[in-house]
């Protein structure tokens, strides 16, 4: 017997099953397509979603029992804008975590609402990203679709709905609404009325742990998991990834480098910084966490591989070894979907500077994984000045598969960085959830405690560190003297 672990993420749906905490006995991934309609655009459709689900739940039912599933924890994307009819049927393409539509929206929120009264209301200010901001963009943009909006929610959330027909949420997917109050984990009645919808609208909020539902007969028949069972509300990819990698107490940190890179630290108890360069989000566990967030982290790196050169990770990868820390004086900006942490800046453009003849394609690629790595690191500054504990990181993610990434930001951050063989993700996150939900676990302290991780540790090589020591500064002044260049450029591509 053992539980499911469900992560819907932007290129596909993992669904993990697992018998005891942290040992995945199988797993399956569903790819489904990503559309982008207009520029800065980043769109999906739910129903896509559901069909991968479904079908991974197929392919995971030749391998186990449908009797063997007790417990099914969600995970997936945040952000994301899933509005449906009064009958349950979607109304329009989810409009995802990296789209950038919405920058008039933000300026409204944070300048005209204000900054200080978003930060009051829900710990946060308006970020491009961020589910409110699409909201107003709906409501401006498709009145006809906002005016026949019945139900709004998150994309892990509509995989709820459609397997227990009621409609849920839980905390930490909530606090990236912008219309959540993460101090008191309820929906802000001052955000619901400046955005014009009705907390009715909305699912109900619980604790990541919390039995949401259980698996209704239509649900049955789609995807051939028994009736009944159980289904908690799970938790946003970041805190379930959390929890998947044991770091849910206060002086531990994770680093997530996947389509987006994050940078994750848990605290006990709810604050915000003065200037808001974080986000301050509930997490899985009853607390709270501090995150940074960069939108295109290994989503660079296939860039250049997958559509530039149209090649092979491995013959990439190889000749960037074969390059010097520092890649000969070239920086790599990854901004290729604008920027969220530090900069809020939805008009940045990925950039080399310091482009000469001398310069391979191995140093090209070296310069794509030290960039990603510099902009995590402006994240990591800032806990750092916030006084929050970095001293090692625990990373995830698809990045984890390249040694030379992982040495890089041993060597960037100047920190223990740890890796460990267990793949699961958020998806093993959502199914520890799963457990502690069915009881199998007292607490999600316990169930990490029995997580079977083998780590690898990579340690600082200091004279690499000394050499990002002294490009970090440069890599930080390209996108000052850059930013207005950026918002000039989407001027004239918005024109052609």
């Amino acid at each position: 017997m053992g539980y499911v672990g469900i992560d819907v993420g932007t290129s596909g749906v993992k669904i993990v099953y697992i018998e005891r905490a942290g040992r995945i006995s199988h797993q399956v991934t569903k790819e489904y397509p990503l559309y982008h309609p207009e520029q800065g655009w980043s769109e999906q459709h739910p129903e896509d979603w559901w069909e991968a689900t479904s079908e991974g739940f197929k392919e995971l039912l030749t391998l186990i029992s449908p009797d063997a599933i007790k417990g099914i924890g969600l995970s997936g994307q945040m952000h994301g804008l899933v509005v449906l009819d009064e009958n349950g049927d979607v109304l329009t393409p989810a409009i995802l975590w990296n789209d950038q539509r919405t920058y008039e929206e933000c300026s409204f929120l944070n300048d005209e609402i204000g900054k200080e009264f978003l930060t009051q209301h829900t710990g946060n200010i308006a970020l491009t990203g961020f589910t409110a901001p699409k909201i107003l963009w709906l409501k401006k943009n498709k009145p006809e679709i906002f005016e026949k909006a019945r139900y709004m929610m998150l994309p892990k959330d509509y995989i709820g709905y459609k397997l227990t027909g009621s409609m849920f949420t839980d905390v930490s997917d909530a606090s990236g609404t912008l219309y959540f109050d993460v101090k008191n984990r309820t929906w802000s009645k001052e955000m619901l009325e400046i955005l014009g919808i009705r907390k009715e609208m909305l699912p109900t909020v619980y604790e990541s742990f919390e039995i949401a539902g259980t698996v209704n007969e239509i649900a049955s028949v789609k995807i051939g998991v028994p009736v009944g069972v159980r289904v908690v509300a799970g938790a946003g990819d970041n805190a379930a990834g959390a929890v998947g990698s044991g770091i849910i107490r206060e002086g531990t940190s994770l680093v997530s480098l996947g389509t987006s890179g994050v940078v994750y630290s848990p605290k006990k108890s709810f604050s915000v910084d003065k200037n808001n360069s974080l986000h301050t989000f509930c997490d899985a566990s009853g607390k709270w966490h501090v995150m940074g967030v960069m939108l295109s982290a290994a989503s660079s790196l296939k860039w250049w591989v997958e559509d530039v050169n149209q090649s092979d990770y491995d013959t990439l990868l190889r000749e960037a070894e074969n390059t010097k820390a520092g890649s000969k004086g070239l920086y790599f900006l990854p901004y290729l979907s604008g920027e969220r942490t530090p900069h809020h800046d939805p008009y940045a453009k990925g950039t080399f500077v310091g482009l000469n003849s001398s310069h391979s394609r191995g140093d090209m690629t070296r310069a794509i994984l030290e960039g990603v790595a510099f902009a995590l690191n402006d994240s990591v500054q800032i806990l750092k000045k916030l006084n929050i504990s970095f001293e090692q990181a625990m990373v995830i993610g698809g990045g984890t598969k390249s040694p030379l990434w992982m040495q890089i930001l041993a060597d960037v951050f100047h920190v223990q960085i740890i890796t460990h063989s267990n793949t699961g993700g958020p998806a093993l996150g959502a199914a520890i959830l799963a457990a502690v939900g069915d009881g199998a676990y007292p607490s999600i302290q316990i169930a990490c405690e029995q997580l079977d991780i083998t780590n690898h540790v990579y340690m600082p090589i200091e004279h690499h560190a000394i050499i990002y020591k002294k490009m970090f500064p440069v890599y930080q002044n390209i996108y000052s003297s850059l930013r207005d260049v950026f918002e000039d450029i989407y001027l004239v591509e918005d024109s052609l």
